[in-house]
C-alpha cells in the first residue's frame, strides 16, 4: 500500500484526504466496542484515544504523524509488506521546523478541511480554481528545497527570509539584485534561488503581500481609479496624469484589507480571540478597559442589533500620520500610511503592531491636507463592501 500521502503537508489535497479515508478504513476492523482508537495525529501522536470519527477529524486538522508508516498501534503486522524503495522513504520532502510553520501558515490561508464526512464533502474547493492553483503553486515550492541535496531552507522559506533581512537593513533593490545573482552563481547548478526581484516579488504576491497601484492626478483632485483608469488628463483640472512616457506624477498603494480579515478567521489561532470582544470581556461598570466598553460601540450596537448580534462582525479603527520615508528631517517629502486597527480582539492583540492592517500608502511630498478624502475612496469602497457582507470561513466554529 503507497503511504507516501502522509508526507504530504497539504491536507486539503485529494491524495492526503483519500490516505486518511483508506486509514479510517484500515482502523475500523480493530476497534472497541464504543469505537475508539488511537489517534496518529501531530497532535496527539498516539497518545490520546478518541472516537473514529474525531481521529478523521484530528487527522484533518492537524497532519499524520511522519514517522508513524507501520500502523501497528492500530493492529498492522510488525514487518508489513513494504518495500525499501517506495516513496515513503525515497521521496519524503525534507521539512524542518520553520518548513512547517510555513505550511501551517498556508493552511490557514487557503482554508480548512472541517467536514468529517467523505472527502468529496470537504470543503478544498472553497477558493476559485485560480486562487486555488496559486496556493498549489506556493505548496510546490515549499517541496522544492533551495537545491539539490539542501536540508535547512526550502525555495520559499528561503525567499521570505532574505526578503525579510532586506527590509530589516533597508537594503536598496540594486543591492538586493546584486546579492541574488551572486547567490545564484555561488550556489550548485540547478539552485532555485531567483535571480531578480521581479521573480522574488511575484512569489511573495502569491502568499498575500501583494498590493495594488493607482495612478494621483499631479494636484491631488482625483484617482485615475475606476471610471478614469484608462484617462491621460486629469478630469478635474485637465493636468496630464504622466511626467513622461507612462510615468504617472504620483502613485497610491492600496492594500485590500479583505483577504486579511479572512486570514483572521481562517486561523485557529486568531479566529477565537476575535470573539473576545463579546464572548470573554469581562464588563465592570465605571471602567473603561476596551472600546466596546464605551458610550460610542453601545450605541452602535443599538442603531445595527443584527450587526451587534454576531460576534464575528468586524469593528475597525482608522489611524493615519505622515512620516519622512528618507529619515533625514532637512528633507520636506513625507508618505502617509492609513491603517486599520481590528477592535475584535483582546488589547493585548489589538495594539500589537502584527495586527496592524496597512491600507493606504500615500505619497508625497507634501501633506494630503484637506484631499484626504480623494485617497480614501478606494478603501471606503471596500468598507462598503465588507459592510454588506463576504462570506468567510470561521475555522473556530
Amino acid at each position: 500500500m503507497d503511504r507516501s500521502w502522509i508526507s504530504n503537508p497539504d491536507r486539503l489535497s485529494a491524495e492526503y484526504n483519500n490516505g486518511v479515508g483508506e486509514f479510517v478504513t484500515f482502523v475500523r476492523g480493530s476497534l472497541d466496542v464504543q469505537g475508539l482508537t488511537k489517534c496518529p495525529c501531530n497532535c496527539c501522536m498516539n497518545r490520546e484515544v478518541h472516537h473514529i470519527d474525531y481521529v478523521r477529524y484530528h487527522l484533518l486538522i492537524y497532519g499524520f504523524l511522519k514517522d508513524y508508516i507501520h500502523w501497528t498501534e492500530h493492529g498492522e503486522q510488525s514487518n508489513p509488506q513494504v518495500p525499501l524503495g517506495s516513496p515513503i522513504q525515497d521521496t519524503l520532502p525534507c521539512m524542518n521546523k520553520q518548513d512547517e510553520e510555513m505550511v501551517e501558515a498556508l493552511r490557514d490561508a487557503a482554508g480548512h478541511a472541517y467536514n468529517i464526512g467523505n472527502s468529496s464533502d470537504l470543503l478544498s474547493d472553497m477558493h476559485p480554481p485560480a486562487e486555488q492553483a496559486r496556493y498549489n503553486k506556493l505548496f510546490e515550492e515549499l517541496h522544492n528545497p533551495l537545491y539539490d541535496d539542501c536540508m535547512k531552507y526550502s525555495a520559499l522559506t528561503f525567499i521570505v527570509k532574505l526578503m525579510n533581512v532586506k527590509v530589516l537593513y533597508k537594503w536598496s533593490d540594486r543591492s538586493f539584485v546584486a546579492l541574488l545573482k551572486l547567490l545564484h552563481e555561488a550556489l550548485s547548478v540547478g539552485n532555485r534561488c531567483p535571480r531578480t526581484y521581479y521573480e522574488t516579488r511575484k512569489l511573495l504576491c502569491d502568499v498575500g503581500l501583494g498590493y495594488e497601484h493607482i495612478d494621483v492626478c499631479k494636484h491631488d483632485c482625483t484617482l485615475f481609479y475606476n471610471e478614469h483608469k484608462d484617462d491621460d488628463v486629469c478630469p478635474i483640472c485637465g493636468v496630464s496624469r504622466y511626467v513622461r512616457k507612462k510615468i504617472p506624477h504620483k502613485r497610491l498603494r492600496y492594500f485590500p484589507i479583505t483577504p486579511r480579515l479572512k486570514h483572521l478567521y481562517s486561523s485557529k489561532h486568531t479566529a477565537r480571540a476575535m470573539r473576545w470582544h463579546k464572548e470573554q470581556r469581562l464588563e465592570e461598570d465605571g471602567k473603561l478597559r476596551h472600546p466596546a466598553d464605551g458610550e460610542a460601540w453601545k450605541k452602535f450596537d443599538s442603531l445595527y442589533p443584527e450587526f451587534a448580534g454576531d460576534p464575528r462582525s468586524v469593528r475597525m479603527g482608522l489611524a493615519s500620520n505622515g512620516f519622512n520615508p528618507f529619515s533625514h528631517m532637512s528633507t520636506s517629502n513625507s508618505m502617509w500610511p492609513v491603517i486599520i486597527i481590528p477592535y475584535n480582539l483582546p488589547p493585548w492583540l489589538t495594539m500589537h503592531r502584527s495586527n496592524y492592517l496597512l491600507s493606504l500608502l500615500i505619497p508625497g511630498l507634501k501633506s494630503p491636507g484637506k484631499d484626504f478624502d480623494v485617497f480614501l475612496r478606494p478603501l471606503i469602497e471596500e468598507l462598503k463592501v465588507l459592510w454588506d457582507g463576504v462570506q468567510c470561513f470561521d475555522s473556530y466554529q
